[in-house]
């Protein structure tokens, strides 16, 4: 298939050094508050319903926001766009920083910066996505994305542990305060990459045109069709296992910081060690049948999380549900950054976003509340199952319609 990317040339080392150092940067402290967040969250009520209201003010203003959010980042330099939402995100955090060191502490305030936060995420996460073709050789993407799974994993398994002791220790308070850091930090390092804007294919009059012209793009392009239908189910399927499980940990095993903290280092190693993997051996050949895998991967383990009852095997088994994770992530993204126009880069992934923003506070709407009737095992025990079924059809499916 006929991709038009930048060329190669445009691209250095350098540029992907200092792209991947700023996104990592802002990862981690947003990474922090988000566990900060929750954690505080779970800690004070013990309640799916307010961690159903967290999860919803965290993605569905993603959604909202993604219906211009791919437009822009296809109309204007993304560059510019990640750096002002990364400013916005870290704004709104100090503002909650401030309320709380003053006094005004409650979950009301918690819920609505959440919402501003996840507005600045979803102008930021199509832009970040779409700009990698743009400064990365075809060639490089899989190795670069490898290694950019392998930096998240590093700083996500740092984030929980940082999280967990400055909440148990300072207080919230100082988290929000790493966040702004953070995010500061992040627009001065991308501040020094030189990138120029994509030419746009055609120049709709609107941003609505334009985003039509986006869905027209996907819906006629068989690949990116059942790559969506895939991301949609399965990250449906995904939300017990993402949402759920500090409250499966607080009711099953004690309410301990450090059981909180362990449930997410464990899976940040397995993942930072799939990013290793992932680095290592470059290329994958077919990519839907990895993907596939990975589902099933997913699938089995989050199955037997749900029927354990030692918390030790509960950790063993979601490390290695996280290893699953950067393999998935860098073979559907690879997937798609081969496969689309660099002018329709933008609206494609903000697609996705809207995809998977609204899979999952659909998801939440049902199992939330269904957590606090049934258990949480039972769930994931459900999913799990359901998972390794839709890697199964992804595979069988795609082999019959002759992709790779």
């Amino acid at each position: 298939m006929n991709t038009k990317q930048l060329p190669d040339g445009n691209s250095s080392w350098k540029k992907i050094a200092l792209f991947l150092i700023s996104q990592n940067i802002s990862l981690f402290g947003s990474s922090v508050v988000s566990f900060s967040i929750i954690w505080y969250i779970t800690l004070q009520t013990s309640s799916g319903k307010w961690v159903m209201l967290f999860t919803l003010c965290a993605l569905l203003p993603q959604v909202l926001i993604s219906l211009w959010a791919g437009v822009w980042a296809d109309r204007y330099n993304r560059k510019y766009l990640i750096m002002l939402a990364d400013g916005f995100i870290a704004l709104a955090t100090l503002g909650m920083a401030i309320a709380f060191f003053s006094g005004y502490q409650s979950m009301e305030l918690l819920l609505a910066v959440s919402l501003i936060r996840s507005i600045g995420a979803g102008i930021q996460m199509p832009a970040a996505s779409a700009l990698y073709p743009q400064i990365v050789p075809r060639d490089k993407l899989t190795k670069v994305q490898g290694i950019n799974q392998t930096l998240n994993s590093v700083l996500l398994l740092l984030s929980p542990a940082v999280g967990g002791i400055v909440l148990g220790s300072v207080g919230i308070f100082w988290a929000f305060l790493i966040d702004v850091i953070t995010a500061s930090l992040a627009i001065a390092v991308l501040s020094f990459i030189r990138i120029k804007k994509v030419a746009a294919i055609a120049e709709p009059a609107t941003v609505f045109a334009e985003l039509r012209q986006g869905i027209d793009y996907v819906m006629s392009h068989r690949l990116l069709r059942r790559v969506i239908i895939c991301f949609g189910v399965s990250f449906f399927l995904f939300t017990p296992a993402a949402v759920l499980t500090p409250l499966l940990v607080e009711r099953s095993f004690g309410g301990d910081v450090w059981r909180l903290t362990a449930n997410e280092m464990v899976w940040t190693i397995g993942s930072l060690l799939g990013g290793v993997f992932v680095s290592l051996r470059g290329e994958f050949k077919d990519k839907i049948r990895t993907v596939a895998i990975c589902l099933a991967g997913f699938g089995v383990t989050f199955a037997l999380v749900g029927i354990t009852s030692n918390f030790t095997v509960y950790l063993l088994i979601m490390g290695i549900a996280g290893f699953f994770l950067p393999i998935m992530s860098t073979a559907q993204t690879v997937l798609i950054q081969e496969n689309v126009e660099a002018a329709m880069m933008g609206r494609v992934f903000s697609l996705i976003q809207i995809v998977t923003g609204s899979a999952m506070p659909m998801a939440i709407l049902f199992f939330g509340p269904l957590a606090d009737i049934v258990s949480i095992g039972s769930i994931l025990w459900v999913t799990g199952v359901l998972l390794i079924a839709v890697g199964v059809l992804y595979q069988v499916t795609s082999k019959r319609a002759g992709l790779n």
